[in-house]
C-alpha cells in the first residue's frame, strides 16, 4: 500500500497553521529558527535540506521526512543524493531509520512526479 505524500504534505500545513492560529508567538519563533537554518552562510540550500532529511530520518518524523524530502526535491536534489543521505541516517540511526528511509525515498519519488 503506497502513501499519498502529498495529500500528507497538505494535511500537515493545514495542522501547522491551526497551530500557528493557537500559539502564534511559538510558531513565530519556530518560523525564524527555520528561516535562520535554512539561509545559511557556507551551505547551500538543497545541502541543509538534506541535512534535515537525515535527522528527520533519525528522529523517525514523518511529517519531516515528507516536509525535507518535498524540500531537498524542490532544491534540486537528485535521487541517488537523497540515497546518500538516507544511507547516512541509517549509519546513525539504525533499523528504524530504513522504514522512514524507505518513505523518504518513496516521497522523493512521488513529488519528482
Amino acid at each position: 500500500m503506497s502513501k499519498d505524500y502529498q495529500a500528507i504534505s497538505d494535511a500537515q500545513d493545514k495542522r501547522a497553521a491551526e497551530l500557528f492560529r493557537a500559539a502564534p508567538d511559538a510558531m513565530r519563533g519556530h518560523r525564524a529558527v527555520m528561516q535562520a537554518a535554512q539561509s545559511p552562510e557556507a551551505l547551500d540550500a538543497k545541502t541543509t535540506e538534506l541535512m534535515a532529511l537525515a535527522i528527520a530520518i533519525v528522529q523517525r518524523c514523518e511529517g519531516c521526512v515528507v516536509y525535507h524530502t518535498k524540500q531537498a526535491q524542490a532544491h534540486g536534489a537528485l535521487r541517488e543524493e537523497v540515497a546518500d543521505t538516507i544511507a547516512v541516517a541509517i549509519e546513525m540511526g539504525g533499523g528504524p531509520a530504513t522504514v522512514y528511509g524507505a518513505d523518504a525515498l518513496a516521497a522523493f519519488d512521488a513529488f519528482s512526479g
